[in-house]
C-alpha cells in the first residue's frame, strides 16, 4: 500500500510522518529527496547554479537555500523554472526510493505540495494532517518567522479546502500531542487491518 501524507506548512505532517516510522511505515519524505538531488557535487546543484547563478551557493558550496528562496518566491517565472529542474529530479528519485521499501510495507510518501501538484491518483490512500490556520500561524512564528512571512508561506500552499477536498483520511493536529497519537494509532490500525 502506498499513502500520500500532507498538510500545510505547520500543521504538524513531519510529526506525523515519525509516529508512522515508529509504527513499521517505511516513509519517503519529499523535504530530504529534495535536499538530496542537489547536494554538493550533484548534477542537480550544477543545473540550479547553471539556471540561476553562482550566488545561490553557499560558502562551502552547498545550496544557499535562503538566496533562491529569494530569488523565486515572487516571480512565477523564476518559480517555474525552478520547478522545471528540480521536479524531474525529485520524483525520479523518490520512485527509486518508494520501490526499494520492504515487500509488503505501508509505504508512506510524505510530500508538502501532494495538493499543489495534483499527486493524489498516484496513492492507494491520502491522508491529510490538518489545523486551523490561526494554530499553523502561531507554531511558524514560534520557529522564528515573522507574522507576514509565515502568511506568506501558508498564502503560497494550497487552501485547508483544498488539501480537505483529496482526503482519505483527516488528522487534526490542533490538540496536544497525546492525542495526536491517539489519532495516529487508530489510522495505524486501519492501514495495517487485512482487507
Amino acid at each position: 500500500m502506498i499513502i500520500g501524507l500532507t498538510g500545510g506548512i505547520g500543521a504538524g505532517k513531519s510529526t506525523v510522518a515519525s509516529m508512522l516510522v515508529d509504527r513499521g511505515a517505511f516513509v519517503v519524505s519529499a523535504d530530504d529527496v529534495a535536499r538530496e538531488v542537489v547536494a554538493p557535487g550533484s548534477p542537480g546543484l550544477a543545473r540550479l547554479v547553471d539556471a540561476f547563478g553562482v550566488e545561490v551557493l553557499a560558502a562551502d558550496g552547498s545550496l544557499d537555500r535562503a538566496e533562491l528562496a529569494r530569488r523565486v518566491f515572487d516571480d512565477e517565472d523564476q518559480r517555474l523554472r525552478l520547478n522545471a529542474i528540480l521536479h524531474p529530479l525529485i520524483a525520479e528519485r523518490t520512485g527509486e526510493l518508494m520501490a526499494s521499501g520492504p515487500a509488503g510495507s505501508i509505504r508512506v510518501h510524505d510530500v508538502a505540495l501532494l495538493t499543489e501538484l495534483g499527486l493524489a491518483g498516484q496513492y492507494d490512500h491520502v491522508i491529510v494532517v490538518d489545523c486551523p490556520d490561526p494554530i499553523r500561524l502561531r507554531r511558524l512564528v514560534a520557529r522564528g518567522l515573522t507574522g507576514a512571512e509565515a502568511g506568506a508561506r501558508m498564502a503560497a500552499q494550497a487552501t485547508r479546502q483544498q488539501r480537505l477536498a483529496i482526503a482519505d483520511t483527516v488528522i487534526d493536529n490542533s490538540r496536544d500531542l497525546e492525542t495526536l497519537r491517539d489519532q495516529v494509532d487508530v489510522v495505524w490500525s486501519q492501514l495495517v487491518a487485512p482487507a
